[in-house]
């Protein structure tokens, strides 16, 4: 039997037959029993499902980081606000420039942690799996 196939479909052919170490014609015969059989759907069902289920999990553990993100951010909230004193009127536009430059510095601590791509989430895990992961529970062990 000639076949003949678009000389890109070939190169992915080609390029399979070798990762996988088999022949062209094991791919090809793999691929043309595949599209005969009546089980495709029920195939594309199950790899739809492995990957809705591995969204899932991708999804919960995103829950779990903003759940994280927000109880920090109450915390240093309820801490900040129990810790500053009221500033004199004097002292106010000082302390305006000096937050503005603090902020500024924020920012730029930020953006170069965001670059590398080493997020605070995962520092804090790993942080937390080198010392064994002992339980922090929120508002008495931080001293709030």
């Amino acid at each position: 039997m000639n076949v003949y196939f678009d000389p890109a479909l070939l190169g992915q052919v080609e390029a399979l037959a070798l990762r996988r170490n088999v022949s062209k014609s094991a791919v090809i015969e793999a691929a043309v029993a595949s599209f005969l059989s009546g089980d495709t759907s029920e195939r594309m069902e199950a790899a739809l499902s492995r990957r809705l289920d591995r969204l899932g999990r991708q999804v919960e553990g995103l829950d779990e980081d903003l759940a994280v993100l927000g109880e920090t951010l109450s915390l240093f909230i309820r801490f900040w606000m129990t810790v500053t004193p009221p500033l004199p009127e004097a002292a106010r536009d000082a302390a305006r420039a000096k937050g503005a430059e603090r902020f500024e510095g924020f920012l730029q601590s930020l953006g170069r942690k965001l670059a590398t791509g080493d997020r605070f989430l995962r520092e804090v895990s790993r942080d937390r799996t080198a010392e064994g992961g002992a339980d922090v529970v929120p508002g008495k062990d931080e001293g709030v």
